[in-house]
């Protein structure tokens, strides 16, 4: 694995990510039935994703951060918020914008690893989906079965790509650059399989919002978001304005 600054294990970290990845309890909630689709595999760390999109301003802070913590080639994107104009029925202008944070939703049924000739994409114990990039052959098989437009062929590479929860951080204690870059605080990332963790408890505190993308397609994604506009679930009528990064030239 490519070495990063971040994951060096010398590096001193903060109480409150010390506690993230031991599974200390912070704060211990009543117990609410969850939702069928947030149950995790038994044992074992499970990560997932809750992303509040009421709380998302769309700064692209988390693809900022993204693309300098992964070496992200430029025009391509692990992870990115669209912004979409919204009309009024029947009015000619536009009554505000709708952001929708988007990332690999690291499926318990990831429909991008049987179309894989290679057996270069597959998922972790953790349930991380990731590429082995000394098997991927840049067919982009994996990249056409991806309901959620989530992962692209790396052209400086020539290998496929996508998010990975930033795993080289999560080893080393850390959250995903996203997370934690996050201005809003809309991003809360965790163990789904720890019942006292921050994500386990903000899912049972909105249980009854939880939704997640494309939930006809049955890949049981473990990205949930609160507060997603119904429109925004499926295939989308229009196209998202993407916010991409310039060359500052000196």
């Amino acid at each position: 694995m490519k070495h990063h600054p971040d994951s060096n294990p010398d590096r001193p970290q903060s109480d409150a990510r010390r506690a993230f990845l031991r599974g200390v309890p912070v704060l211990t909630a009543a117990a609410v039935l969850m939702p069928a689709p947030a149950r995790a595999a038994e044992g074992g760390q499970h990560w997932g994703m809750l992303i509040d999109v009421r709380k998302c301003i769309g700064c692209q802070a988390c693809t900022m951060s993204c693309i300098q913590e992964n070496a992200v080639p430029e025009g391509s994107f692990r992870t990115v918020v669209s912004t979409y104009a919204i009309k009024v029925e029947g009015g000619d202008q536009p009554a505000g914008t709708y952001v929708l944070p988007r990332l690999c939703n690291h499926c318990d049924e990831p429909p991008c690893i049987p179309v894989c000739p290679v057996s270069a994409t597959f998922k972790r114990a953790d349930g991380v989906v990731v590429v082995d990039g000394d098997r991927c052959v840049g067919c982009a098989y994996c990249v056409q079965a991806c309901p959620y437009d989530a992962r692209f062929i790396n052209h400086d590479t020539g290998k496929a790509d996508k998010c990975t929860f930033c795993a080289h951080r999560l080893e080393a204690g850390l959250l995903p650059a996203c997370v934690e870059t996050c201005v809003g605080g809309a991003r809360i990332f965790g163990d789904l399989n720890d019942a006292d963790g921050e994500l386990r408890r903000r899912m049972e505190a909105a249980a009854g919002e939880l939704k997640v993308l494309n939930p006809g397609q049955g890949t049981r994604p473990n990205v949930y978001y609160i507060g997603l506009d119904a429109r925004f679930e499926g295939k989308v009528e229009g196209q998202g304005t993407l916010w991409r990064p310039r060359a500052v030239h000196g």
